[in-house]
């Protein structure tokens, strides 16, 4: 596909097939120098603010998926990345390179590479790598979700019997009260909580029943845009915290869970006061 962006309607599957073979590709090359640095136990980072790190893996990471997706069917899409920085729209490529960053430079092996591709501001394509498990989830718009190459589905279990995954939203204080009413309600509701990180492995574990659900507030649109199909694609719901369809990708306030654990969420996610979340602005890059 040459000249101008094809919009979400025009991707058919044998596209989407090709978008995902390269997402892949570029997931697993990243996770390969995320597993090297892990391993090797010398990791220099700089906080970008409190809680919020960069290092130098993060940084060739994210230039390994670039240079990757230049080079593949999908070079004429957008690239916004943690790291880099841009703005969703039309088709582009949304990245984190390594979710995680603090576990990862505590050595505790819950990070992940995330790689989605976003048409018209709708996942259609989504890579989640863990690459110190060597797991790797899959989903096109339309296709289901896989984990290994197997196909996954959310659990059916009530929310009453739910464990549930979420974290903190430490880089917008003022989410902190409604954040803290919620997850009150919540741990009243279900039968526990864990709080591994990073967000796109708590939605990978979602889509596989692991988890059967995960709330979060003030994300950023690589957090989330490629576990969030996973999640769809295996049967479950997606929404912001009042319920809407759409704008979970803009405000960065999720609730994805299995059917019957997100109706009994939803109506303590209701009550919480809206919180809009500052986006972005500059201009997506190609890659």
């Amino acid at each position: 596909m040459t000249g101008t962006e094809p919009s979400s309607s025009d991707l058919s599957g044998a596209d989407l097939e090709r978008y995902l073979h390269d997402a892949v590709q570029a997931a697993r090359r990243a996770g390969r120098v995320v597993r090297a640095a892990f391993h090797d136990g010398r990791v220099a980072a700089r906080a970008k603010a409190p809680g919020d790190y960069v290092t130098e893996v993060d940084l060739q990471a994210e230039r390994v998926i670039r240079d990757c997706l230049r080079a593949g069917t999908g070079a004429e899409a957008r690239f916004v990345g943690e790291e880099c920085g841009g703005a969703v729209q039309g088709l582009c490529w949304v990245v984190d390179p390594l979710d995680g960053t603090t576990n990862f430079i505590r050595g505790f092996p819950s990070v992940g590479v995330s790689v989605a591709l976003v048409a018209d501001g709708e996942p259609v394509v989504g890579v989640v790598h863990a690459p110190l498990w060597r797991e790797t989830f899959t989903a096109v718009r339309g296709g289901g979700a896989f984990r290994n190459g197997q196909p996954i589905r959310v659990s059916g279990r009530p929310a009453t019997g739910a464990v549930c995954s979420t974290g903190f939203p430490f880089k917008t204080p003022a989410m902190l009260p409604a954040y803290f009413d919620v997850l009150s309600a919540v741990v009243g509701t279900v039968e526990d909580i864990r709080r591994p990180a990073g967000a796109s492995l708590d939605l990978a574990w979602v889509a596989c029943g692991v988890f059967d659900g995960f709330f979060e507030l003030g994300l950023g649109p690589w957090d989330v845009a490629a576990g969030a199909l996973l999640v769809r694609e295996a049967g479950g719901i997606v929404t912001d915290w009042r319920g809407d369809h759409d704008d979970w990708l803009v405000s960065g306030n999720i609730l994805a869970a299995a059917p019957l654990v997100h109706a009994g969420l939803i109506k303590h996610t209701r009550l919480a006061p809206r919180a809009p979340v500052p986006r972005p602005t500059a201009a997506a890059e190609r890659p």
